[in-house]
């Protein structure tokens, strides 16, 4: 790995690998080295990765989402908010495939804390994005090119804490889930163990208060990330403080969900000491496997999915770095690349399309403070 201090600032995105290969997006924090997204090819045939390149110098583009019909990318970073002062909130860049280059639209503040998450919605008509610090959810509408509009919705979260007060000590809305019918956005906060349910306006850009959708986690457990089943019956919620996952039934007809199980992602007797743990989940394209990744145990965790929808430990494999903060899988399947923020690298892995495990290719590159990692459409 170079180190920090000798990674390259901007390399040409044409020269890395063949136009053949898949290009990734990676956000990142830019208190460390780091300057924005990055953009990284994979080569397809054998998981290998290309130098990095610098596609948009930007402040602490922590998670990515694409724009769901146009070529435009959204990142979390900074805006003018309502009363017109910069806060946390996202901005849009265009997309140009043909070079994988990005180009500044522009930006929104939240008017609350830094965002932490976001999603578009199926329409393309919204944005939905999240503060664990400040938290509050926010939508603002999308302009028919991408643009973000000004703030329509924010809403503060409010109930009862969960029973960790080191990390539970106010609501903190970590993340946002789009249902498969676009109707409602879940949102994870890990310190009401709860996720809270809205309902969508698509025309007006603004949320709605579900209180029918709302899920009960264990308590102390910590509710981080989400993602729907691949069918979209089952909806599955990682609960980032005891390094576990809760399967949900999902009704599609009234947007609630039914906790049916409660499964660690770690192996028995491990002992969780690190202040975080369980980070991302993915669910396999083939809807036959859910990866979650742990940090501290520094590992992915591999699902097999039961024919109920539950859920089956296969394994548990190093992630190649610290702090596997996020991960994504190739839109085939095939490849997996971990972001580990804390080592500063990215490692791929090839996926057995029958068993869902995993082996590391050998490939690692270096970005500083990796956080997300995003695959181009």
């Amino acid at each position: 790995m170079l180190p920090r201090r000798l990674l390259p600032l901007v390399f040409t995105l044409t020269s890395a690998m063949s136009a053949a290969s898949q290009l990734m997006f990676i956000g990142t924090y830019t208190k460390e080295g780091s300057q924005g997204i990055y953009a990284v090819r994979l080569d397809p045939a054998t998981g290998a990765l290309g130098t990095p390149a610098l596609a948009a110098a930007t402040p602490n583009p922590t998670f990515l989402a694409w724009h769901p019909s146009q070529p435009v990318l959204y990142a979390l970073g900074e805006g003018p908010g309502p009363d017109g002062k910069i806060s946390g909130g996202a901005a849009a860049f265009a997309y140009d495939a043909a070079t994988g280059k990005l180009s500044p639209l522009n930006s929104r503040g939240a008017g609350g804390g830094n965002t932490t998450h976001l999603a578009a919605d199926a329409s393309g008509r919204m944005l939905v994005t999240v503060s664990y610090g400040g938290g509050q959810v926010v939508s603002y509408p999308l302009a028919a090119d991408g643009r973000i509009g000004e703030r329509a919705s924010f809403i503060v979260h409010q109930g009862d804490l969960g029973p960790n007060r080191a990390r539970q000590d106010k609501p903190h809305p970590h993340s946002v889930t789009i249902s498969p019918d676009n109707r409602f956005a879940f949102v994870a906060d890990l310190g009401l163990d709860r996720v809270l349910a809205y309902q969508l306006d698509p025309a007006a850009g603004t949320l709605a208060p579900h209180a029918a959708g709302t899920i009960a986690t264990p308590p102390g457990s910590g509710p981080r990330h989400t993602k729907f089943s691949r069918d979209g019956k089952f909806f599955y919620i990682l609960n980032e403080i005891d390094g576990s996952i809760s399967a949900c039934s999902y009704d599609a007809s009234g947007g609630t969900a039914k906790p049916v199980q409660h499964i660690s992602t770690l192996p028995a007797g491990f002992k969780v000491t690190d202040p975080d743990r369980a980070a991302e989940i993915r669910v396999h394209p083939n809807g036959k496997f859910v990866y979650a990744s742990n940090r501290g145990h520094e590992s992915i965790a591999v699902f097999a999915v039961q024919a109920d929808g539950l859920l089956q430990l296969v394994e548990l494999t190093p992630c190649g770095g610290k702090h596997p903060r996020n991960f994504n899988l190739t839109p085939d399947g095939r490849w997996l690349v971990c972001a580990n923020m804390n080592s500063d690298n990215l490692v791929s892995f090839q996926v057995d399309p029958a068993t869902g495990r995993l082996t590391a290719t050998g490939s690692t590159v270096t970005v500083p403070q990796a956080v997300c990692v995003l695959f181009a459409p």
